[in-house]
């Protein structure tokens, strides 16, 4: 009786799978291999080689940013001439939702390893559905594009003392952020089939051009949310005027509500112009049907939007934004938006996020402008090391 009982212990044991994978082998900016499928209770074990990388958790929203409280190797220098007792990392399987790694060496430069496409996956989606590999590889290298992009164009500005500034203030807490791009209004014929009409939209650099698909447009599908899942999915896309952009609301209580990249988390309510807004969607967590909510592009100028839900803590603040044409090789990218809105919103900065639209000073900047950092969130992180 004993020894049937002392199998059964340990058959999850026997059952349970080693998954080797290789961190920077042969000199590449890679993970072999890239991406695996686990089962609950299998460990996945890395294998460091020469250079110096990590294994650091993200999200498929942002692929080349750390998940907070997310597994993370630091880094693992390990020497050239090193071809034994590598250094190892491992990671448990606790059950099959996906897991998002990528190498943080060079992060927010144009070096960075996860901008070369250093990134892996556990039980991501197939290829062709919205959480693949593919897409989550494809976000990141669209983020190393715009890094290298962004250094390209700093290092070719002329030293001209009228040339624009490169950076401006957000919305309160004197956070800087990317200036936005100069703009020229353009008036243009648009043929589509036997149709012409005359438009008037916003040129910048990296703008699409205004003429739709076709004249239904294209749809295209956002899922908001999910259990445990704060994100749109994908968090963002490119779309042409007369486009529809289906949210699809799954589970919890969130919305899709218009913002500005100054102001990520707050509605847009900007010179008499009123942004959008879903309202919230609550979803039971059994449901098998889920509310849509569609909004049109009419523009090709990039569109911010958010969750607003503020319950148990800021969806915003936590990374739950989303983008409509934003360009992504320029400094104001998606990834960029979402950390404006992590920076302004996220738990350290809950103190100082304000309740009404703050007046705003000759600078377009919010009153709660402080210098480079506000006096509340100072308090706020004094009291959170102490807690």
């Amino acid at each position: 009786m004993f020894a049937f009982s002392l199998g059964l212990a340990l058959l999850p044991l026997i059952s349970a799978t080693v998954i080797d994978v290789q961190v920077g082998a042969s000199g590449q900016l890679a993970y072999s291999p890239e991406a695996i499928s686990a089962k609950p209770g299998d460990q996945v074990v890395f294998h460091f080689h020469a250079k110096n990388h990590t294994v650091t958790q993200s999200s498929f929203a942002s692929p080349c940013g750390k998940k907070d409280g997310g597994v993370n190797s630091g880094f693992q220098p390990v020497a050239a001439n090193q071809t034994d007792n590598l250094p190892t990392f491992t990671v448990a399987v606790n059950d099959t939702n996906p897991i998002w790694i990528y190498c943080a060496q060079g992060a927010n430069t144009p070096a960075s390893h996860c901008g070369a496409g250093m990134v892996f996956a556990i039980n991501c989606g197939a290829d062709g559905s919205a959480n693949s590999f593919t897409n989550f590889k494809n976000s990141a290298l669209a983020i190393g594009t715009s890094l290298k992009a962004a250094a390209a164009a700093s290092s070719a500005a002329p030293a001209a003392t009228d040339a624009p500034a490169a950076y401006a203030t957000a919305a309160y807490g004197g956070y800087s952020i990317p200036a936005a791009p100069a703009v020229t209004p353009v008036t243009q014929a648009i043929t589509l089939g036997t149709s012409t009409w005359t438009t008037t939209y916003n040129s910048y650099p990296g703008s699409p051009a205004p003429t739709p698909a076709s004249a239904e447009g294209t749809v295209h599908k956002v899922i908001v949310g999910g259990t445990g899942i704060l994100a749109f999915n994908p968090p963002f896309i490119s779309a042409l005027p007369r486009d529809t952009v289906v949210f699809e609301f799954h589970q919890k209580n969130h919305t899709v509500t218009q913002s500005s990249f100054a102001d990520p988390c707050r509605p847009l309510n900007a010179n008499g112009t009123t942004g959008f807004d879903s309202g919230f969607m609550p979803v039971a967590d059994d449901a098998t049907s889920f509310p849509t909510w569609n909004f049109t592009v009419t523009d090709t100028s990039p569109v911010w939007a958010f969750c607003q839900q503020t319950t148990p803590s800021s969806h915003c603040g936590a990374g739950m934004v989303f983008a409509i044409n934003s360009v992504e090789t320029s400094a104001r990218n998606f990834s960029a938006f979402q950390s404006v809105a992590k920076n302004l919103n996220g738990t350290s900065a809950a103190a100082v996020v304000p309740s009404a639209s703050p007046s705003a000073n000759a600078n377009g900047a919010g009153s709660l402008k402080l210098g480079g950092a506000g006096i509340s969130i100072l308090l706020a992180s004094l009291v959170a090391s102490l807690l």
